[in-house]
């Protein structure tokens, strides 16, 4: 039998049923999922990522606050840092040492109360080493953060996505399961315009918005208790209507919560500007 040309309709009759070697779009054909597969060891419940469309608006720091608030409240929470160019978890979590692993795989690095973290700096021999890698090998590795590492059960993994819209973020969205995405944003306008980006990019790939985090939204005075938006008013809640978003939460700069992070005691926080968001999860994805 012939093979049928790759620009032409294929018939039964000269069909080969091999798609590998015909281009065309028949009904034969069925579309190949890209999902990679994990490990059998892991019983993992829901991926929430939390992404950006710019750096610098405090991803790292929501993802780990989301993971702190859902341990609080007896779940088994876990982050992966997907951000392997520039990994910042260990340090808000004061996680050093390097992770170990098995001849069944990678074991993450846990923290004081209990919450498994896998990052690039977890495996490098100098935190401080660059990563320069190009983008195949960075989407690599995160699909091995999946695929190798031995997460065991977990009821909600937070996953600090890379930033922006670009070909790693892409891998993220394609290769592993995400249930919904969490934005974060700030409050100028410039950055307003960008995270529209990254809310279209979900929306593109058909990952619902869940909620939508305005970080750096205000100060609040320490003589009145008044809040001051130093960047002014800012453009979250306008874009959660327009795009269904019903939750949105807004967190102050606060210079404890910036020292926590910086002190690695990001567990220690004490805040309810993201308790709304974590209720949400629950509602939206009960665990049995």
């Amino acid at each position: 039998m012939s093979e049928p040309n790759k620009n032409e309709t294929p018939t039964p009759e000269n069909c080969s049923h091999d798609c590998s070697t015909c281009g065309a779009a028949c009904g034969s054909r069925t579309a190949e999922s890209l999902l990679a597969e994990n490990n059998p060891m892991n019983h993992i419940k829901h991926v929430i990522a939390v992404m950006s469309g710019k750096g610098g608006v405090g991803k790292s720091m929501v993802s780990s606050l989301l993971a702190v608030l859902a341990r609080r409240k007896g779940y088994r929470s876990a982050i992966m840092d997907a951000d392997i160019t520039g990994p910042s978890i260990p340090q808000a979590f004061g996680l050093t040492g390097n992770a170990e692993g098995s001849e069944l795989g990678i074991l993450p690095t846990v923290s004081t109360t209990g919450i498994p973290v896998i990052s690039l700096n977890l495996l490098l021999e100098n935190k401080t080493d660059p990563v320069v890698w190009r983008g195949p090998v960075v989407a690599g590795v995160i699909k091995q953060f999946w695929t190798d590492v031995l997460w065991s059960n977990v009821d909600y993994m937070f996953i600090d996505m890379p930033p922006g819209t670009g070909d790693v973020p892409l891998t993220v969205f394609q290769s592993l399961p995400i249930d919904g995405v969490i934005v974060v944003t700030s409050p100028q306008e410039l950055v307003g315009m960008i995270v529209e980006k990254a809310v279209n990019m979900a929306k593109l790939m058909n990952v619902p918005v869940l909620g939508l985090v305005e970080n750096m939204s205000y100060i609040t005075c320490p003589d009145c208790g008044r809040k001051i938006s130093i960047f002014g008013e800012g453009k979250t809640d306008e874009a959660a209507e327009r795009y269904g978003v019903d939750t949105v939460a807004k967190i102050p700069m606060d210079p404890k919560l910036a020292s926590a992070v910086d002190a690695g005691m990001i567990e220690l926080f004490d805040g309810s500007w993201l308790d709304g968001m974590v209720e949400m999860l629950e509602k939206r994805f009960p665990v049995e």
